[in-house]
């Protein structure tokens, strides 16, 4: 049985490599001062994929573009990005930066035709859906708000819509290095038959473990590989 992908995170705040804990942007641990050098890092020891957020425009501090188009362009590998893509415009201009795909969240749950016309408009290659949430409800602007919607509402049209892979976040275990929810986990699996990637909690070998039995294809991690509890380059003996 194949691994599950793990897919470095490199959140950026005010410029820097961050990670947060619990989604709280005053509750944040620096790791790299450059996020370039954060990405960087990862792809040196066999990452294909990076994973970048930008929590400024999630939260509406900011945003860091700038610094997203000298990854995009220096890297060498893949990135997928995320955080504040709220408008056709602003998914547009990251994927003519040569973003590989956009992450949407709260457009997602605001506004389901944004989803259906960017992958009509770039191919469901280009466009994924992250619903983060608290339990199954969804969680938006930042996780800042509850939406009211649960994951279940949300799916069916997602995958009408032609969407190929949803990524799921348990904010409750974001950055805590608590371990995934296995009973969470293997719910959300239900609620979704394409390529599902999750996030939240990721601690170690154990939680990989947990995604092979449940069949969910890989995850994003952060604090994890940042703090060794999660040796990367990951593999099971």
């Amino acid at each position: 049985m194949s691994l599950p992908l793990i897919i470095p995170c490199v959140d950026i705040q005010s410029g820097r490599a961050v990670r947060l804990f619990e989604g709280d942007p005053d509750r944040e641990t620096v790791y790299f001062d450059s996020p370039l050098d954060a990405a960087r890092h990862w792809v040196s020891l066999g990452a294909s994929l990076v994973h970048l957020v930008d929590l400024d425009a999630a939260t509406g501090r900011g945003e860091n573009r700038a610094v997203i188009a000298q990854i995009t362009a220096e890297l060498g590998v893949p990135v997928e990005v995320g955080g504040g893509i709220r408008s056709r415009e602003a998914a547009g201009d990251l994927l003519r930066l040569g973003v590989q795909r956009v992450v949407i969240g709260t457009a997602a749950v605001k506004d389901p035709a944004m989803v259906t016309d960017l992958i009509a408009e770039h191919g469901p290659q280009r466009v994924v859906v992250s619903l983060d949430a608290r339990g199954l409800e969804v969680a938006t602007h930042g996780w800042a708000q509850g939406s009211g919607v649960m994951v279940g509402d949300l799916t069916p049209a997602l995958a009408d819509a032609g969407l190929e892979t949803l990524i799921f976040t348990d904010v409750t275990r974001d950055g805590t290095l608590r371990g995934l929810d296995r009973d969470l986990m293997a719910q959300v699996r239900q609620l979704w038959a394409h390529t599902l990637i999750v996030g939240g909690g990721v601690a170690n070998t154990d939680d990989v473990r947990l995604l092979q039995d449940e069949g969910i294809e890989g995850a994003i991690v952060g604090r994890a590989i940042y703090e060794g509890t999660l040796p990367y380059p990951v593999t099971l003996d």
